[in-house]
């Protein structure tokens, strides 16, 4: 890893977005190799349905700028965040797409993996309010690739995080996500 190692998690509002980035900055703030771990949000006016982003820094110093401007990883759930963050990536970075509500992909200099996100939350789970937990797999995958975190500090954050008698539901979202990337990587 480079000394700063930057994530964007979009999409709209209510679509747990922030709470995903959450999840990463504390699972990286847990970890036991000495890595820091800064997370922000921005989102529109609107309650639901507005643009929304999640950012995640991760370094092994110290981190002397908290926003994500060229990220190395982004996870975007809707055509209106891809229009408006994906031009943002890192050179060679990866972003995952939902492949059924973005239809376009960004012209960008990254690697793109479109992924069945949303479906696999609504058709797979039954439930579509755990779409956070299949991007969050699928991160987890890429994360895993890039030699900066093990799948299972993600995961028992997120046990640790969602509300209880949800823990199966959510853990079973995230290791859908975690195999749709890992067919792809």
């Amino acid at each position: 890893m480079s000394d700063r190692f930057e994530i964007r998690v979009a999409g709209s509002g209510g679509q747990g977005v922030i709470l995903a980035a959450v999840i990463i900055g504390q699972a990286a703030a847990l970890m036991e190799d000495g890595l820091n771990s800064v997370q922000t949000q921005a989102y529109g006016p609107e309650a639901r349905g507005g643009a929304s982003k999640s950012e995640v820094v991760i370094a092994r110093g110290e981190i002397d700028y908290p926003k994500a401007a060229n990220p190395n990883l982004m996870v975007i759930l809707t055509q209106k965040a891809c229009d408006e963050y994906a031009g943002d990536a890192a050179d060679g970075g990866i972003i995952i797409l939902d492949d059924f509500f973005v239809q376009n992909d960004p012209k960008v200099n990254a690697t793109i993996y479109r992924l069945p996100i949303v479906r696999t939350a609504r058709d797979v789970l039954g439930r579509e309010i755990v779409t956070n937990m299949v991007a969050l797999g699928t991160a987890a995958r890429a994360l895993e690739v890039k030699g900066l975190m093990k799948p299972e500090s993600i995961k028992n954050t997120i046990l640790a995080s969602v509300p209880k008698g949800t823990e199966e539901l959510n853990a079973k979202a995230f290791d859908e996500g975690y195999k749709l990337m890992k067919e792809k990587i």
